[in-house]
């Protein structure tokens, strides 16, 4: 079983919405095979807590406005270090670049098979990377 097509729309809006508030480091998998709770989660870190906090209220906004969808659970929204958006058929992570270091969900899923982002994801998260590096 994979990821519905519901979930993978879910997961390029949600990805779109994280780049255009710069988020850092976005991917998804497929987690389907190994949760019956969900199909997929998106990850994405930020450098400081407000960032955290845009790019959540972005999620939010793009998915109610382009995907009629809401989310059914909202966790660690008032420290704005790791907040959790669970919309059933998807979950975001969006987290605080430390957080992102410490608790290293990359390395718990990375035997799923990740979701193929936009490439207006990709090309952003390449050019910030480009311009780090000068």
């Amino acid at each position: 079983m994979t990821a519905t097509e519901r979930s993978r729309q879910l997961v390029q809006v949600a990805a779109e919405a994280a780049a255009e508030k710069l988020a850092d480091d976005i991917i998804a998998y497929d987690v389907s095979e190994q949760l019956v709770i969900t199909d997929a989660f998106l990850l994405c870190s930020a450098s400081n807590d407000r960032q955290v906090r845009a790019i959540v209220d972005e999620i939010e906004e793009k998915l109610r406005v382009e995907a009629d969808a809401k989310p059914v659970r909202r966790e660690g929204e008032r420290e704005g270090r790791w907040v959790l958006l669970d919309y059933i058929d998807i979950v975001v992570h969006v987290q605080h670049e430390e957080e992102r270091t410490f608790y290293a969900l990359e390395r718990l899923w990375k035997d799923c098979p990740s979701i193929e982002l936009p490439e207006s994801v990709t090309r952003v998260a390449a050019q910030r990377a480009r311009e780090a590096a000068q």
